[in-house]
């Protein structure tokens, strides 16, 4: 299976002052057909299915207007093109929403929060046995990803700071390869599937992962503010059709079975990669995630992170470039550049029952 390709395109700094040019912040006009679009990970399968199975189609339906779901293979790529204004909606981790269309100028909500990676993101080293035994070492890994930030924190978490080692940028296709074959190659970070397979390399040993930093590298479906504000039937239709999946999901093992025949694994690979994934099945699940002022705290990590490392596309850009806005009026950053949202509305009204 492809893991989710969380790896950021740099050149993207490069567009991020034409984006804020041509990105119009007028609201956008009401309309009856909608593109969203997804990339193979094993938290983004459902999306793909929904297409699939026609579930989508009655949504929408019930809502009289069209949603097309779309599948890129290239994740980065989903993003771009989100951005550009392509797509009304796409899957993504929530530092990708803040660097890439937050960040250029793209006013976006996380419409549903689907689940965060509990174990699927991880450090395996050939030596040490624990963290702090990184000191001194290089470290591959996709630099200025999510697997970085994994990295940052656990870093921090442990006394230390990224002067402590030495980055070596290493592309996920390559990873496994390097850590397998290469002497030199002692530490790195990485996600599923590719963290199972260095995981089994002989004498290797996971020293920390995803699941000690709960609810930090979450995965959304976010989608175009301006779009959900004129046309709430989009929403709507998008979070019906999202837990209706989910219930089926969660009961149906024929289901997963099937989302795991699309992401070009089998159902044990797919049931191990869900047991590191902690799946939000249920949309008041989803409310108390975004509600909760955890959320707040991580978004305030990931900015900091984002900045320290230059991912908001300005040379000398700070923390607070972003407004981030979350439910009953918290924020972070700028109050009048307020680009990326937190809302529970519509996962609210799934769990009411008022879809």
């Amino acid at each position: 299976m492809g893991g989710r390709f969380k790896k950021f395109a740099l050149v993207l700094a490069a567009v991020f002052a034409l984006l804020q040019v041509n990105v119009a912040p007028a609201a956008a006009a009401p309309k009856n057909s909608f593109k969203i679009c997804w990339s193979i990970y094993v938290g983004w399968m459902p999306w793909g299915y929904l297409q699939d199975s026609g579930i989508m189609k009655k949504w929408a339906q019930k809502y009289g207007i069209d949603v097309e779901i779309v599948q890129i293979n290239d994740y980065v790529e989903s993003i771009n093109q989100y951005t550009a204004g392509a797509f009304d909606g796409c899957s993504m981790t929530n530092m990708d929403a803040l660097t890439i269309p937050a960040a250029g100028g793209v006013d976006s909500t996380g419409l549903i929060a689907g689940d965060f990676s509990n174990g699927n993101d991880g450090i395996v080293v050939k030596k040490g046995a624990n963290v702090a035994g990184l000191k001194g070492q290089k470290i591959n890994l996709v630099e200025l990803s999510v697997s970085h930030y994994l990295l940052s924190r656990a870093l921090e978490m442990n006394g230390m700071a990224e002067t402590d080692v030495t980055v070596v940028n290493t592309s996920d296709a390559d990873i496994v390869s390097a850590f397998s074959s290469s002497p030199d190659v002692t530490a790195v970070v990485t996600w599923n599937p590719q963290l199972a397979e260095v995981g089994a390399v002989p004498g290797a040993k996971k020293i920390f992962d995803s699941s000690q930093i709960p609810g930090e590298i979450i995965d959304l479906m976010v989608v175009n503010t301006n779009t959900l504000k004129e046309n709430p039937a989009f929403g709507k239709a998008l979070t019906g059709a999202w837990y209706e999946i989910m219930g089926l999901m969660q009961k149906d093992p024929a289901i997963r079975a099937e989302m795991a025949k699309a992401a070009g694994t089998d159902a044990a690979g797919f049931e191990a990669q869900l047991a590191s994934t902690k799946m939000m099945y249920l949309p008041a699940e989803g409310v108390a995630f975004t509600n909760s002022a955890a959320l707040k705290n991580t978004m305030d990590a990931v900015r900091k992170f984002s900045a320290a490392h230059g991912l908001f596309g300005q040379s000398g850009a700070t923390a607070d470039k972003v407004g981030i806005a979350f439910p009953a009026g918290g924020l972070l950053g700028d109050p009048g550049n307020i680009r990326l949202r937190f809302d529970a509305e519509y996962m609210q009204m799934a769990a009411d029952g008022k879809l």
